[in-house]
């Protein structure tokens, strides 16, 4: 998808949201005619982020990867089992019930799929109202009235919609109301998970530049998550990239994009069409092969290392001792045996990888 708008300058302003070393592991139940006991799926591995106030922090991967699982986890609606977030300067795990409240108020979620996330026996006036309702923001009807119409035209829809049911709008003007919603309760950061990719795409660039210029005019910070790289490097400031539960790379999106260190974020950047004919020509496509691994038993060392183009290529140059056979597959000792560290990459601290053997730098 390419969306013709132009990536606003936004000033620091300190993090939003810094979380560190978070985790999330779910205990499943074991079936009817399965083996005993309780298995653990790991969603989340020692994840690591700092989202600036004010930019949109972007987190890529495919589905299975953990991005909504983080999502959730950073509105509240899933318990870490370890790590930190810190939002705006309060450690969100110290917060009491009343608290937790407050804050659901000041991070809202714009869900994929908005039709499953309203009340199909409301009208969009009902909805709207609602969300003030619950976060208590005002009791007074007129009050409610006047907010409810403001923000409807801050979406681009009109009064006439607010008396419409959900199932009388389009996918479009559903989405719009759905990001009304989280904004009218003057939230500080938006959630946006995969905002777009249930749209047609002729209108998937119309919710995004709402987007866009809902949070230059309200001063807002967007979390990101989505699979597709092409609207992060038309949004984003900052991304990471996310495979099985970790983050594999991040910092800032232009650099990302334009100079990929793991073999993972290179592969996925390498089915994004270009805007220009000559550019398709030379274009290199790297697919995967095989899905991505199951998180109730993920690979060993680099859980990368079963799809990795790059391994198997280096592996055709090293020495023998140094090779490991994966399912038929060369691949390098380490890669198979070691979880890779994290390279910090150039002079500033934002721009890391996880990976034994980094991609080299573009020229």
């Amino acid at each position: 998808m390419t969306v013709p708008v132009a990536q606003a300058t936004r000033a620091p302003g300190g993090d939003v949201f810094a979380v560190r070393d978070l985790s999330v592991d779910f205990r499943l139940q074991a079936g009817l005619f399965g083996p005993g006991g309780k298995k653990v799926l790991r969603a989340l591995q020692d994840v690591s982020i700092n989202v600036r106030r004010g930019s949109c922090f972007a987190v890529v991967g495919e589905s299975g990867s953990g991005k909504t699982t983080l999502a959730r986890t950073l509105v509240g609606l899933v318990k870490p089992t370890s790590g930190q977030i810190v939002f705006d300067g309060v450690s969100v795990g110290e917060l009491d019930g009343r608290a937790v409240r407050r804050l659901r108020r000041r991070v809202q979620m714009v869900m994929q799929d908005p039709r499953a996330a309203m009340d199909p026996r409301q009208r969009v006036a009902q909805i709207l109202r609602e969300a003030l309702v619950v976060h208590g923001i005002t009791r007074d009807h007129a009050e409610q009235q006047r907010r409810i119409e403001a923000v409807i035209q801050q979406v681009g829809l009109s009064a006439v919609h607010l008396d419409r049911y959900a199932n009388q709008l389009s996918g479009g003007q559903r989405q719009r109301v759905a990001i009304a919603r989280a904004i009218i309760v003057e939230p500080q950061a938006l959630i946006l998970d995969e905002p777009v990719s249930a749209l047609d795409v002729s209108i998937q660039a119309q919710i995004v530049n709402l987007l866009v210029e809902l949070q230059d005019r309200l001063g807002l910070t967007y979390v990101l998550i989505t699979h597709d790289l092409s609207l992060v490097g038309h949004i984003a400031d900052d991304v990471a990239v996310m495979y099985l539960g970790r983050l594999v790379e991040q910092g800032p999106a232009a650099d990302v994009i334009h100079a990929p260190a793991h073999p993972y974020t290179a592969s996925l950047l390498s089915v994004v069409p270009g805007e220009h004919p000559e550019e398709e020509r030379a274009r290199v496509v790297t697919l995967l092969e095989g899905s991505i691994p199951s998180p109730l038993s993920p690979p060993g060392g680099c859980a990368f290392h079963t799809r990795c183009p790059h391994a198997r290529r280096l592996a055709a140059t090293l020495d023998a001792k140094c090779v490991a056979q994966v399912d038929g597959r060369a691949v390098p000792r380490a890669c198979a045996a070691e979880l890779p560290p994290e390279h910090r990459l150039g002079e500033g601290a934002r721009r890391t990888v996880r990976c034994h053997f980094p991609l080299p730098p573009v020229e």
